[in-house]
C-alpha cells in the first residue's frame, strides 16, 4: 500500500485548458452533494483541510487538482494527481447551473488524457440515487475504471453494515469488490481505498 508524504492545492479549473499539465496518474473523487467526498479525501491523504469541508452542500463548484506525493512499499517516491469534481443533484441551484456543472464533469471524464480511474461516493445510509446510477452507467459506457466508496459507515451498527452494503452492491449493479464501506471517523476503509488507488496508478487503462 502506498503511503502519503505531502499533499498540495494546485489550481482550480472548468475547462480543458485550465487543467494542469497530465504529468502524472489521475484518480477523480465525485459523487452527490453531501456524502462527505472533501471529508474522504483529507482522511486517505492525512490533511485535515486539504479538501475543503462545509456544512453548506454544493460548495464545491469548480475542479479541484491536487499533486500527491506518496511512497510506495518498497520506498519508491511517486507522485500522483487528484482531482475534486463538483458535488452534483443539489437541489438548491437553479437547473441551468446544474446542468453546467455536468457539462463541467463530463467534459473533464471525456477529455482528461491521464484520468486512470473515478472514487464514486455514496452515503451507506441511503438506497442508490438514479444520480449515481446514471454515472456509473456513463463510466462502464467510456470504459473508466471505477469503484464506488460508502461513507459514514459509522452511523451505522457494525452488525448492521454488511446489510446496508449488500443493498447497495445490488441496487448498483456491482461487484463485491467494487463496493468500499469507510468512515473518516474511524479510518475504516482508508487502506483498501489506497490499494485501490495504487493498482490504478500502475496499470494501464
Amino acid at each position: 500500500m502506498i503511503r502519503i508524504i505531502s499533499a498540495e492545492f494546485v489550481k482550480s479549473a472548468v475547462k480543458p485548458e485550465g487543467y494542469p499539465p497530465p504529468n502524472w496518474a489521475e484518480i477523480a473523487f465525485a459523487g452527490k452533494s453531501n456524502v462527505g467526498k472533501s471529508s474522504l479525501i483529507n482522511t486517505i491523504l492525512s490533511r485535515k483541510m486539504i479538501a475543503k469541508v462545509s456544512s453548506t452542500p454544493g460548495k464545491t463548484r469548480l475542479l479541484n487538482f491536487f499533486k500527491v506525493d506518496f511512497l510506495f512499499e518498497s520506498n519508491q517516491p511517486g507522485v500522483l494527481s487528484i482531482t475534486d469534481l463538483p458535488g452534483y443533484g443539489y437541489a438548491r441551484v437553479s437547473k441551468t447551473e446544474r446542468a453546467l456543472w455536468q457539462k463541467m464533469i463530463d467534459q473533464y471524464l471525456l477529455t482528461r488524457t491521464n484520468l486512470n480511474g473515478l472514487i464514486l461516493i455514496v452515503d451507506i445510509r441511503h438506497q442508490a440515487d438514479p444520480k449515481d446510477r446514471m454515472m456509473l452507467a456513463f463510466l462502464k459506457e467510456h470504459n473508466i475504471p471505477r469503484i464506488v466508496i460508502a461513507t459514514k459507515a459509522d452511523k451505522i451498527a457494525k452488525t448492521k453494515r454488511g446489510f446496508y452494503l449488500k443493498r447497495l452492491q445490488q441496487e448498483l449493479e456491482l461487484e463485491k469488490d467494487q463496493l468500499i464501506g469507510f468512515s473518516s471517523l474511524q479510518k475504516l476503509g482508508s487502506e483498501a481505498v489506497l490499494e485501490w488507488v495504487e493498482k490504478r496508478i500502475t496499470s494501464d487503462i
